[in-house]
């Protein structure tokens, strides 16, 4: 074996339900946790060894370089500290890094990230500590840009909340399905994540319930956007944290870190699907999660079906399906789509949620070391993805990381109208709800005569009305060219 080989020799997750953390507490007992997992308690501080410490983004904790504070925390000196923009993705983005970095000279890498969102809502926590102006990260990972575009924007459409309902109803639409029919099999879907939670230590709901409790709107599972209820949608609300040990097969040897809890990365891929939602020709599909599959996959000599252990990115039904659907997976099959219970049960806000799902992956594989596991990250509102694949075994061919955003990028878009008027068709939907449960705001992707794609958004009585009765799908409305729309007298 190459002695550069990146291994994943540790893993550790924490759960606080104190009455106050911080995301510096919270990574520093996940990373405490991840170090004695390896078995080697001075594996990263052990001296003349060249140490990295990387942590997500985190969405709690306005600083610019929590690398460096956490290394304090440990008693690290790093080489290096690297740190993520905004993006599910970024957890894939610092293993990728970490692998290059090892096979370039560094002995182990630290990846970590924490939220304390709940400390945060509750005034426990105020957000520090901060750093001094002008620090910064040796390195900082990913795309920083707008997420929506100013068409979207003005119909005030900027929350995933609302973003992934559209999604939902476009792949209803695609499936010819009516929406008591969709909902049931988002209950199933989620019924199946909530059973995994159950088994799950880590998880944030202890006591996760049944398909039909998912479905059922009522006291403590408002309507939160058509057709989620509060219970379909990511709870980001917790205290969290999760860690990984990487280093070089080399440095594992040395540290004494018995094979049987060596786990490798096989292959990663990432990829950006056109940027706006509404540049995209097809709600229901996602050229860039088939990119990164076929490339991940690819490269590690495998097929889906050989995987035994797979971890979808769970923060909306809609984004389970589209993943499925792109990796030719069986939603019905034997295998859960989840290690974790997903972002409503098991938790893992922000962007740090497959920080957690890798850790019980590597957990997972060494139980059951007999095939192979996937995991994928989503960011924004399905637009930046990623896989990496996962085995006990070593890879026949040696890890790489596939950028594959070229070939999605190359492929056609939609038009975006800005302020449009007249005639137009809805494609999708959504209602959004207060959080008393009441209707709020209806928001529609319509097509153009010529093609174009239009964004509006009513809070009209008699709008909100006609997309909540019957089934508003490939109805005629007028838009008004102030971002709105009416539907015909």
């Amino acid at each position: 074996m190459d002695p550069r080989t990146p291994v994943l020799v540790g893993a550790g997750q924490y759960t606080s339900r104190a009455p106050s953390s911080t995301p510096l507490e919270l990574m520093r007992l996940a990373a405490e946790a991840a170090i004695a997992d390896t078995g080697a308690a001075d594996l990263a501080t052990r001296p003349g060894r060249a140490v990295n410490v990387a942590v997500v983004d985190s969405f709690s904790w306005g600083t610019s370089d929590p690398g460096s504070m956490l290394a304090t925390e440990l008693g690290i000196s790093p080489a290096e500290t690297v740190y993520t923009r905004t993006g599910g993705t970024g957890p894939v983005e610092l293993l990728a890094d970490a692998a290059e970095r090892i096979r370039l000279g560094t002995d182990v890498v630290l990846i970590a990230g924490g939220e304390a969102v709940r400390s945060l809502s509750k005034g426990s926590y105020s957000g520090g500590p901060k750093q001094p102006a002008g620090t910064a990260p040796t390195r900082l990972l990913g795309v920083d840009r707008d997420a929506a575009h100013p068409a979207e924007t003005a119909a005030k459409l900027v929350l995933p909340l609302a973003f992934y309902p559209l999604l939902e109803n476009a792949i209803r639409a695609d499936a010819g399905r009516d929406l008591p029919a969709q909902v049931a099999a988002i209950g199933r879907l989620w019924g199946r994540f909530a059973e995994v939670a159950k088994t799950n230590p880590h998880a944030w709901v202890t006591d996760p319930p049944g398909p039909d409790a998912i479905t059922e709107t009522g006291p403590g599972n408002r309507m939160a956007a058509l057709p989620y209820r509060k219970l379909m949608t990511a709870n980001i609300f917790v205290d969290q944290a999760a860690a990984l040990v990487l280093c070089s097969a080399e440095a594992a040897t040395a540290a004494g870190i018995p094979r049987d809890r060596w786990v490798f990365p096989h292959a990663s891929a990432a990829a950006q699907d056109h940027w706006f939602v509404s540049q995209r020709p097809h709600l229901h599909r996602s050229p860039a999660i088939a990119a990164t599959g076929r490339a991940a996959l690819g490269h590690a000599g495998v097929g889906i079906d050989d995987f035994a252990h797979l971890d979808l990115y769970s923060c909306f039904p809609s984004a389970v399906q589209v993943a499925a659907t792109e990796f030719g997976i069986d939603l019905t099959d034997s295998r859960p789509p989840t290690v974790t219970g997903g972002l409503t049960f098991a938790g893992g806000p922000g962007s740090n949620y497959v920080t957690h799902s890798i850790a019980a992956l590597v957990h997972r594989l060494r139980a059951e070391p007999s095939a192979p596991a996937l995991a994928t990250a989503v960011g924004w509102y399905l637009t930046k993805h990623a896989a990496v694949v996962l085995s006990a075994y070593p890879p026949a061919t040696a890890y790489a990381h596939h950028e594959v955003s070229a070939e999605v990028a190359a492929l056609p878009s939609r038009e975006i109208a800005v302020d449009p008027s007249g005639d137009a068709t809805i494609e999708t939907y959504t209602v959004v709800h207060d959080r008393a449960g009441e209707p709020e705001r209806g928001i529609v992707l319509c097509a153009l005569p010529g093609g174009a794609r239009a964004v509006a958004a009513s809070e009209r009585a008699a709008e909100l009305d006609g997309l909540l009765e019957g089934d508003p799908l490939g109805a005629k409305v007028q838009l008004t060219g102030v971002s709105s729309f009416e539907f015909p007298v």
